[in-house]
Formats: C-alpha cells, sequence, structure tokens
C-alpha cells in the first residue's frame, strides 16, 4: 500500500517516535510505501513531500519536533481546500493517510472522513493530555517532566528570597500538566481551567503557610485559567488566525494581585514552549511507537475513520466521530482529592 502521513498542530515529544514506528512496520512488516507529507495539510494540498524509509529514520528516536515540519492549519478554510486533498489521494496514488495531530487536526481527519469517506487514520498527540477517548497522549509526560524539573529549581531560589512565584504552564483548555507538574513538584497551590479560582483563598493559604515559618511558596498556574466572578480582573482574550484562543499572560495579572494583597514578593516564570522542546521521555518515546505500530496495522485493516487510543496498558482503536471537536477535562478527584491536600 501506498500511505501517506502527516503531522499537525502543535510540536510535540514523540512524534519522529511515531513516524519511525509506522515506517519500520510498513515497510519491513507490510512492504508498505510510506510517504512524508511537509507541514501538515498545507503539505497535502500542495502536495509537498518527502519519501520515508527505515535507513532515512536512522538516529530520530530521541529527537523533539517532526523532521516533517507541522503547523496548524484546516483545509476546510482554503478554498478547494477539501478538493484538494482528494485530488493529492488521486493523483498520488493513495491509499491511506495516518493523521498525527491533536484536536483540530483529528477534527479535520474525522470531517473528510465523514463528508468524502477518504481512508484516514488518526494518531492523538498533544501534550495538554486533553483528547477525549484516550488515557494519555505522548508529550504529556515529557511536558510534565520539564514542567517539575523546573518546580524543583524555583524552590531552591524562592526559600532563599522567601518569595511566591507564580509558575505559569500550557494548557489551555485543561489543567493535566498543571495537575501533575504541581503534585511531583510540591506546589503549595495549582490553579486549572476546569475550576474558577478564588485570589482571597489563593492569599489566604500563601499567607497561612508563611506563618507557619515555610519561607517560599510556588503558585503553579495553567495558561487557561480563569479568576471567579469579581474575584481579580479578568483579561481581554485574543484569537489568533484560526480561532484558537491566546490566554498566556495569566500569571503575569495573577502576581501583581498576589503581593499586593499578601505583602509577600512575588516573581513570574512562564515556562511557554520548552515545555514542547527536546528529547522525549522514555515513557513518551515508547508510548508513541505504540501508537505508530497500532496506526500501520489499522491501516492494514482498513479500520478507517478511527484513531488509536490507549486504555489502562492496552491500545485500541475508536471512531475519529468520538473526539472530534471535544476537549478531555483534567480528572478533578485527582485535583480535589489528592492535590488539594497539598495546598498549603
Amino acid at each position: 500500500m501506498r500511505v501517506g502521513l502527516l503531522t499537525g498542530g502543535g510540536d510535540c515529544p514523540g512524534l519522529n517516535a511515531v513516524i519511525r514506528a509506522v515506517v519500520r512496520k510498513g515497510e519491513m512488516g507490510y512492504g508498505d510505501e510510506i510517504v512524508g507529507f511537509l507541514d501538515a495539510w498545507d503539505g497535502v494540498i500542495q502536495r509537498r513531500t518527502m519519501t520515508l524509509d527505515v535507513r532515512s529514520l536512522r538516529g530520530m528516536l530521541p529527537k523533539g519536533g517532526t523532521l516533517l515540519g507541522t503547523k496548524r492549519g484546516n483545509p476546510y478554510d482554503q478554498p478547494d481546500g477539501p478538493s484538494g486533498v482528494i485530488a493529492t489521494f488521486e493523483e498520488m496514488g493513495l491509499d491511506a493517510l495516518i493523521v498525527v495531530g491533536g484536536n483540530g487536526s483529528l477534527s479535520v481527519a474525522s470531517q473528510l472522513y465523514k463528508d468524502f469517506g477518504l481512508p484516514i487514520i488518526g494518531v492523538p498527540k498533544t501534550i495538554d493530555n486533553d483528547i477525549v477517548g484516550t488515557d494519555t497522549t505522548f508529550g504529556f509526560n515529557t511536558a510534565v517532566q520539564i514542567a517539575t524539573d523546573a518546580i524543583d529549581r524555583l524552590h531552591t531560589t524562592a526559600e532563599s528570597h522567601d518569595r511566591v512565584m507564580v509558575v505559569e504552564v500550557m494548557g489551555r483548555h485543561s489543567g493535566w500538566i498543571a495537575t501533575h507538574a504541581g503534585i511531583a513538584g510540591g506546589a503549595t497551590v495549582i490553579l486549572i481551567p476546569e475550576l474558577p479560582f478564588d485570589v482571597d483563598e489563593v492569599v489566604r493559604i500563601l499567607q497561612a503557610r508563611h506563618e507557619r515559618g515555610r519561607y517560599a511558596s510556588i503558585v503553579v498556574v495553567a495558561e487557561g485559567a480563569e479568576p471567579g466572578e469579581g474575584s481579580m480582573p479578568g483579561r481581554e482574550k485574543v484569537y489568533d488566525k484560526f480561532g484558537h484562543v491566546r490566554l498566556r499572560g495569566i500569571a503575569e495579572l495573577l502576581a501583581p494581585e498576589i503581593e499586593a494583597r499578601s505583602g509577600l514578593e512575588t516573581r513570574v516564570v512562564l515556562l511557554g514552549h520548552v515545555q514542547r522542546g527536546g528529547t522525549p521521555s522514555a515513557f513518551d518515546r515508547v508510548l508513541a511507537t505504540r501508537y505508530g505500530v497500532a496506526a500501520i496495522d489499522a491501516v492494514q485493516q482498513r479500520a478507517w475513520g478511527q484513531m488509536t487510543a490507549i486504555r489502562g496498558n492496552e491500545v485500541v482503536l475508536m471512531p475519529l466521530s468520538e473526539t472530534a471537536g471535544k476537549t478531555r477535562p483534567v480528572d478533578l478527584y485527582l485535583y480535589r482529592d489528592v492535590a488539594s491536600v497539598f495546598f498549603g
């Protein structure tokens, strides 16, 4: 079979491991030819490709990013975009397309399958861990470890100066990174998008901690966290050209409020895209490899319109329609009954 492969959305540790696994099993297990599309859907429409084979992928397992390049975008937002995708299938003789992406890319894949019956298989990818239908996504473990390492380092400087550190991590709609990194890093308070926060309650926790003689505090806040109504001034929402809200900056609004209300010196640390970069963890390399193998197996099974997912320790397939347009919120038991035990 001739199988296309693209990586879409934000970059993510483990993407190259997925590509490597698809190519290895496809070429050596099934005799498939794998064609890589450059820069996500743009590469499909414009037919910008690179040949992927076992030899060309040597040494790619530990490398971050994606050798195919990636960008956000939706063929449905382009003139004749879907017809361009169909034309590429026909003119290049593609038997299938594997789409490795997050909520946006998988929603596009689902729509193309629904509208035109294109032979598409999805692979879930995001450091935010917020894709419905799978217990975890590759890249999440690496992002949490990076954030935890940063929090560990910040403890020492916070203790030296008797400061509060407000650490902003990624998580536009869900608080998975904030919750896991906050627990692992011993955060004083964790703030997530799923639950509006009260600044006065945050200040109360911080003051109580300092009154006990603990002269350092770490507040971990997801970029999408929002104050409750009347708690503090909100922020203006800005949208990018793809309609995604840009939510960075909550830490820069929160820190002055904490300092003014508590009298505690407060600093801001924005981890930003460092959470996406660099070498994937061993866990993410294994998970990404399992996803890649399962994806090319699904191609052979002609299980079109489905994506790989992990349930417990088993990789399964589920319909793309069940995840398209949805976001998986953080486990509130983990937040309320585990993480909050250590607040203060």
